[in-house]
């Protein structure tokens, strides 16, 4: 008899690529991180012309190898905007410069089964990657990524993904990180600056989706 958790997710994540789908993204499956990253070596980077990329953070991507698999690739340029040995004005310039890219990799704090991305960003430049700029975005998404609705999705974003990214990153000071919850705060280090709703991908299949049946992220 199959495991019916198993079963469980089978069902929410083949309901929410469907949906994805018919909302013109690009949608892969994946039972694990690994199998992500396979997919990503061997479905997807295959048929796209990649001279440049650069990420958004992304605790899913970062999980799947994808990030070794493009620095090993000796064709393609990597802009790194996290590079701690950068200063702070280089770091910006090079999240400006991401955008410019052939490929932008990164993930989503929620989507909904109706096929919505909902994300929520500090200084914006993953959003801005998922939006517009790069030719081609790839986000890696866990299974407790997945929310019936818009409404749920930012409820989720608002008082899980939000604090407990603040929490992840000791040198912020944000009142969520001692409430758990969203207090909209006016803290300089506030991290919920701009919300993207992305109900439909722009061209068709600009954005690919691998949607992996673990719990990954936040």
């Amino acid at each position: 008899m199959p495991d019916p958790i198993d079963t469980y997710w089978q069902l929410r994540l083949e309901r929410c690529k469907t949906s994805l789908e018919k909302n013109n993204f690009e949608v892969f499956m994946a039972a694990d991180t690994r199998s992500a990253g396979a997919i990503f070596l061997k479905d997807i980077l295959p048929g796209i012309k990649v001279n440049s990329a650069a990420w958004g953070d992304s605790m899913t991507m970062l999980a799947t190898g994808v990030l070794d698999i493009v620095k090993s690739n000796p064709g393609i340029q990597l802009i790194d905007p996290f590079d701690a040995q950068a200063s702070p004005q280089e770091r910006l310039e090079r999240r400006r410069q991401a955008l410019l890219t052939d490929l932008f990799l990164t993930g989503s704090n929620a989507v909904t089964e109706t096929g919505v991305l909902v994300n929520l960003d500090m200084v914006g430049n993953r959003v801005a990657g998922i939006i517009f700029g790069p030719r081609h975005v790839v986000l890696f998404i866990g299974r407790n990524k997945i929310v019936p609705t818009l409404d749920e999705a930012m409820q989720r974003v608002k008082n899980y993904a939000a604090p407990a990214n603040a929490i992840r990153h000791p040198g912020l000071k944000t009142p969520c990180m001692k409430t758990a919850v969203c207090m909209d705060c006016s803290s300089p280090d506030r991290i919920c600056n701009t919300w993207c709703i992305t109900e439909k991908c722009f061209p068709k299949g600009r954005i690919k989706i691998i949607l992996i049946d673990q719990d990954l992220g936040l």
